[in-house]
């Protein structure tokens, strides 16, 4: 499988974090080939307005490895925001190429205040759109044919997706990547990331699901998301398949071909990353560790954590622990 390449648009005066996490998140989704190795999902570029080196608002220096007359082509633009965005210069220059390369992308991008460059254009005119909650407000009055809803983390209407600020970049580059490749492996980019695969909540903490979340076709996702934020709960397949809404044959089988592996297996595993990450941080007891995971025992969590990784969970917090001050 050859890479679909992801570019990212660099200007002078971005924000250094709306570009950095939607590109770390991309650079982070693998396939595993079945015998060790991994093949990269994505391969990320930085086109800039023209070849000099641009500061993010932040300071942080950025090197464009194109410039908009040398870009190669791309499967999916993303738009950083950032003040320089907001400059209707900056912002008309971006559109203008935009709009001569929208026939080639297969879909376009806009984090945060990224989205002054792509309303620009007009091809979200009539639209619904997201951007960051402080910026709603000057964003409708510039451009009226746009339906701004400042609530929803982010949004997809067509080809096109945008999202609220900073780091819902993040959120929404994970909607992305299950897009293309499922929420196997969406949810192993988000635990690399240690971030939520779906935030719960909007920008007030409050919004409907995303539309291409809320009416996935496998609804596992969701289900492996609320495992993640409740280990401790009970999570027996009985439970899972009823918030599935499935019977629980039809939950295990949807699960395992979500991802290859059961839901017992999963959780296994899950709650023995959160308990290393515990141990690590010397989160209690060992006794209290196994309880805040959801083992039903500290006999079981130990056993159970020694088969998984080959040492006991009391070594473990001694090699590679952070004693507290």
């Amino acid at each position: 499988m050859n890479p679909r390449r992801i570019g990212f648009l660099v200007y002078p005066g971005i924000q250094a974090l709306d570009l950095a996490g939607p590109m770390d998140a991309f650079a982070a989704a693998t396939l595993d080939n079945g015998d060790g190795a991994a093949t990269p999902c994505y391969e990320g570029v930085t086109i800039g307005l023209d070849a000099k080196p641009v500061f993010a608002e932040s300071g942080l220096c950025v090197k464009p490895q194109f410039t908009l007359r040398t870009a190669p082509r791309v499967d999916t633009l993303i738009i950083p925001g950032g003040a320089g965005m907001r400059d209707p210069k900056t912002s008309a220059w971006v559109a203008d190429w935009i709009k001569t390369r929208s026939r080639q992308l297969r879909r376009i991008a806009a984090v945060c205040t990224g989205v002054y460059g792509l309303a620009t254009t007009g091809l979200l005119d009539g639209r619904r759109v997201a951007t960051h909650w402080r910026f709603a407000q000057d964003l409708a009055q510039r451009f009226p044919s746009l339906q701004v809803d400042a609530g929803p983390l982010f949004v997809k209407d067509g080809a096109f997706y945008t999202s609220a600020g900073i780091t819902a970049g993040i959120d929404l580059a994970l909607a992305l990547i299950e897009e293309d490749h499922g929420p196997g492996v969406a949810l192993a980019v988000a635990r690399e990331l240690v971030v939520y695969l779906k935030r719960p909540g909007g920008q007030a903490q409050y919004s409907e699901p995303l539309q291409f979340q809320a009416q996935s076709r496998d609804r596992m996702s969701d289900v492996a998301s609320w495992i993640v934020s409740n280990l401790h709960k009970n999570l027996s397949v009985e439970t899972l398949a009823a918030r599935a809404r499935l019977c629980p044959r039809q939950f295990t089988r949807r699960f395992k071909h979500a991802f290859g592996t059961t839901p017992a297996a999963f959780i296994e595993s899950v709650r023995i990353e959160e308990a290393r990450r515990r141990l690590a941080g010397y989160h209690g007891t060992i006794e209290r560790v196994a309880n805040s995971v959801g083992f039903s025992s500290d006999d079981v969590f130990r056993r159970t954590f020694e088969r998984r990784l080959g040492i006991t969970p009391s070594a473990y917090r001694t090699r590679f622990g952070t004693a507290p001050a």
